[in-house]
């Protein structure tokens, strides 16, 4: 990974507006949020991070393409989603402090903006309004992530259901 921020380039509250994770916050607060926070550029296949670390960071994607993947107990990992651009990552571990609960890869050239657990104090302290929206913003991402999860895991219940049953119809006959 390269930290882009160190040639320069960085990003715009414009291109802050643009993403739901910075949604309703005022623009002086996306003006202070595009002059502090620092980009990396990624290349495909690099691994951002591994289940397990632990860190104090999370992603969002300005341009790119991720796979998340979960470590099996059979030790296989599986892709459990895809990100794209606008798209955040890894705010589990500045939330509850607690080691990465899956690994996020790149599979395309990358840029990604960090956002750090000084960066999200530092928000706090110099506007507690625009805080509280970040984190209600990531609320409401963690909240439908768990919607969708809930309905892959009804449907994998359910169709574990209709198998056991039709085997046991089957070999009833």
């Amino acid at each position: 990974m390269v930290d882009s921020t160190a040639f320069g380039v960085t990003v715009t509250a414009g291109a802050l507006e643009q993403i739901g994770l910075f949604g309703a916050l005022e623009r002086i607060a996306l003006e202070s949020l595009a002059r502090s926070l620092r980009c990396l550029d990624v290349a495909p296949g690099e691994l951002i991070f591994r289940e397990g670390d632990t860190s104090s960071e999370m992603y969002v994607v300005l341009h790119g393409e991720f796979e998340v993947l979960k470590n099996s107990k059979r030790g296989v990992d599986t892709r459990v989603a895809l990100l794209g651009t606008g798209d955040w990552f890894g705010e589990m571990s500045i939330l509850d402090v607690q080691p990465r609960s899956a690994s996020v890869r790149s599979l395309a050239v990358s840029r990604l903006l960090v956002i750090t657990t000084a960066d999200l104090e530092a928000l706090y302290r110099r506007d507690v309004k625009s805080y509280s929206l970040f984190v209600l913003n990531v609320a409401r991402e963690l909240s439908r992530r768990l919607r969708v999860t809930d309905g892959i895991l009804a449907e994998l219940a359910a169709s574990m259901v209709d198998d056991v049953v039709a085997k046991r119809h089957g070999s009833s006959t």
